[in-house]
């Protein structure tokens, strides 16, 4: 039998709702949808750990972020921890990733052949293949360069500050890292053989700063926009004002221009997906492929009168797409409501490749139709709460106790409604936290630093460290004129 192909697809700070396969009759995803009709549609699914890389290192691995121990964007992942791409390549696949991956070091050897990288936060940007063709070609990714680093956010524009991060892009759509991704993945795709090719495709985007070239900036009319479920007209007692931005001053006109433009990044996604599609139908390959699309973490997007990620692991900051298109699409068009996690994919992956999962992988096969958990698990010790969540209530367990609360998801599917100190549920809270005590018995690290002699991908030209200060010293000189706006 032939092995199948693996296609990988992941976004940056996708809300879980704003998909048409998930009910959202506003944003146009229309590649994704007819996808779904070959897929399997996994709706309860959530991430390991609200940020970025902690998520997606246990994507990559299978393990809890309390079991690889990269606990923030800074961290790395030890060399002894078996990955889903080292053991495909062990296996014989061709091993390919282009995107954001987000990795410390920025080319870590996770076990692909081959890294085409397009990166956004941290020195990343400045070691990356996206970055060095922008120089080359004159250019510079302004919006995002202010919004990501520190060094240049403190001197970004007022109207900037003003849209919270949501304008049109100053480069031309085919110098858009969405476009530029999408590019990389279709020319990798042509290149396939029959069998035995995985491909990760990491967009930057739905992540903010919101700034979709022209023309998807004008696909959506903001005024015709209905704020998503969950947007409160102010704050609740309770919830963060933001530091990113000061979300206390967000309006429902803000509000909507910030969803058009996110709208606009997600349907622009869901444009390259097609192509990527399109190749493989044309090349005969689709049915023998592994199709994924999902996203790191979620994103607020108004939910209780907030955007981005910092705050409680509500269920838009927790929740995210999870579609699988099967092999011979089996199983396709439907939807299950196994109570999945970003750490199943690995175990996914490697059964439909006929890879023996280790042992050290904490995820299911979710393939297999007995496969579900009674409790989904989420943690961010950095900020100091743990979420344990059932398919009818949740608990959000946090260091500090006035900030605990417990939700029935049944008749409070927005939790606007706290009943941590509701004798009537005592005994439920109970079990949960009990769950949550016994889930972290498991093997816990301390948080990994980069060790200095991490592996990278030495056949690699770029991410030398010397060459990060040329980089510095051309966006400085490009960004200043956007600096003054």
């Amino acid at each position: 039998m032939a092995r199948p192909n693996i296609l990988l697809i992941m976004a940056d700070q996708h809300r879980w709702d704003c998909v048409g396969f998930n009910g959202n009759r506003q944003v146009q995803t229309p590649h994704l949808d007819r996808l779904a009709q070959d897929a399997v549609n996994y709706p309860q699914a959530i991430c390991p750990y609200p940020v970025c890389t902690p998520s997606r290192y246990s994507l990559l691995c299978g393990q809890y972020v309390h079991q690889h121990g990269g606990w923030n964007n800074r961290c790395t992942l030890e060399a002894n921890i078996p990955t889903f791409p080292r053991l495909l390549a062990e296996h014989g696949y061709r091993t390919r990733a282009v995107g954001k991956m987000h990795m410390t070091p920025t080319y870590l050897d996770v076990g692909l052949h081959e890294l085409e990288l397009c990166e956004q936060d941290g020195d990343g940007r400045f070691d990356d293949d996206y970055h060095r063709e922008l120089m080359r070609a004159g250019l510079v990714d302004a919006i995002d360069l202010y919004d990501q680093r520190r060094e240049f956010r403190v001197r970004a524009p007022q109207a900037y500050w003003q849209s919270f991060g949501a304008q049109p892009s100053n480069l031309p759509e085919a110098w858009h890292s969405t476009t530029w991704i999408g590019e990389r993945a279709v020319r990798t795709l042509e290149s396939w053989s029959e069998e035995g090719n995985l491909l990760i495709c990491s967009f930057v985007k739905p992540h903010h700063p919101f700034d979709p070239p022209l023309p998807w900036a004008t696909l959506y009319d903001p005024a015709e926009l209905d704020l998503l479920p969950g947007w409160t007209e102010a704050v609740p007692p309770g919830d963060p004002v933001q530091a990113y931005f000061d979300n206390s001053q967000l309006t429902e006109a803000s509000m909507r221009q910030i969803m058009a433009y996110y709208f606009a990044t997600i349907s622009q996604i869901d444009h390259q997906i097609g192509r990527m599609v399109a190749v493989l139908r044309r090349r005969h390959l689709y049915d023998n492929t592994m199709i994924l699309y999902l996203s790191d973490h979620g994103e607020y997007m108004g939910y209780r009168h907030m955007i981005l990620k910092q705050g409680h692991p509500y269920e838009p900051l927790a929740r995210v797409p999870l579609l699988i298109k099967y092999p011979g699409n089996v199983g396709g068009g439907t939807t299950r409501a196994t109570l999945a996690n970003l750490i199943d994919v690995a175990p996914t992956i490697l059964h439909q490749a006929g890879v023996t999962t280790p042992p050290e992988m904490a995820g299911l096969d979710l393939q297999d139709p007995n496969a579900d958990r009674e409790y989904a698990f989420l943690e961010h010790t950095v900020a100091g709460y743990y979420m344990a969540r059932s398919r009818t209530h949740k608990l959000i367990w946090d260091r500090d106790p006035s900030r605990c609360q417990f939700f029935d998801l049944r008749a409070d599917p927005l939790e606007m409604h706290n009943r941590m100190d509701d004798p009537e549920v005592q005994p439920l809270i109970a079990d949960f936290r009990e769950a949550i005590v016994r889930w972290r018995l498991f093997d816990s690290r301390p948080a990994l630093r980069l060790n200095p002699q991490a592996r990278q991908i030495e056949r690699h030209p770029a991410g030398r460290i010397g060459e990060r200060d040329l980089l510095r010293i051309y966006f400085e000189q490009q960004a200043a004129p956007f600096l003054q706006g």
